[in-house]
């Protein structure tokens, strides 16, 4: 028995095909370009299997609500042609076959649940720092959702006092995306993330502003385990600047796990949401 998983990202899609034991027996990556184009290339992968269901992980804003008249639709992003579409619907349409429908940093939450760092734990919080910010959660076994699904890049945060950029997110300028995602550091500095020294101020900004946003997760959903990934977090002198931070902001109000096992990177790397899509879509067959 076969299922699809659909990483859906606003850069590429990753397409793969897994079992039930959660072996992945053929994967494939392409540009995100329009959606008929970039669907076709989706259909001509899946078309050559048999598939007992798919599990999708978009990037959103996505609509998750199944009471919804667009559920299923990509809604406000602001990436061209993918506005109020219908990818859910778009999918369906082509395969007659249960769909599991999240977020592609839930999915990821998943995969590290089911597989990954927070194997055997019923709690998790997945944060992915890169072109973006996006949060997933696991919370008592389930994906967590609501009238929508978490949006944890676009939380306030406190500027550093040494830091005066102003953010790049068009929605809310100095958000927790607008001052720590990969596209921040470039607009602040000139230069990608990766070409900066250990010892460059940026990290500083963004172990303070990560451990803001860590603490907040922390003290509202109370995950087991936080797990941080994305292109920015491939630096991995933050880790220990983050869990420092975190402990002076709490100031011993929660106590908290041993915090280099708390905070921690992804265990499955690149197939952390991959995995999530294959145990969506298995999910979806319940």
């Amino acid at each position: 028995m076969y299922y699809g998983s659909i990483e859906a990202g606003g850069t590429k899609f990753v397409c793969a095909i897994g079992d039930a034991h959660f072996n992945i027996i053929e994967r494939v990556s392409f540009p995100t370009t329009v959606p008929d184009e970039t669907l076709a290339r989706v259909y001509e992968f899946f078309d050559q299997y048999e598939l007992a269901a798919i599990g999708i992980g978009s990037f959103g804003p996505i609509d998750v609500n199944p009471a919804s008249e667009t559920y299923g639709f990509i809604t406000t992003t602001p990436k061209p042609h993918w506005g109020n579409y219908d990818f859910l619907g778009a999918v369906k349409e082509r395969y007659k076959i249960p769909i599991g429908f999240t977020t592609d940093v839930n999915a990821a939450a998943l995969g590290e649940q089911s597989l990954g760092a927070a194997q055997g734990l019923n709690s998790c919080l997945y944060l992915t720092v890169g072109t973006g910010i996006g949060g997933g959660a696991v919370v008592n076994n389930e994906l967590l959702s609501g009238y929508s699904h978490p949006e944890m890049g676009h939380i306030i945060v406190r500027p550093h006092p040494e830091d005066n950029f102003g953010g790049v997110c068009p929605f809310h300028g100095n958000c927790l995306e607008g001052l720590a995602s990969g596209p921040a550091i470039e607009k602040r500095f000139g230069v990608e993330a990766n070409q900066l020294g250990e010892d460059h101020i940026v990290w500083t900004f963004i172990a303070y502003y990560i451990s803001q946003a860590v603490m907040s997760y922390a003290l509202t959903l109370s995950p087991e385990k936080v797990i941080l990934g994305g292109g920015v977090m491939n630096q991995a002198h933050l880790f220990p600047m983050i869990r420092e931070e975190l402990e002076q902001l709490m100031a011993g109000y929660v106590v908290l796990p041993d915090l280099e096992k708390y905070i921690v990177a992804p265990a499955l790397g690149d197939n952390a949401a991959t995995i999530g899509c294959i145990m969506l879509a298995k999910n979806s067959l319940k």
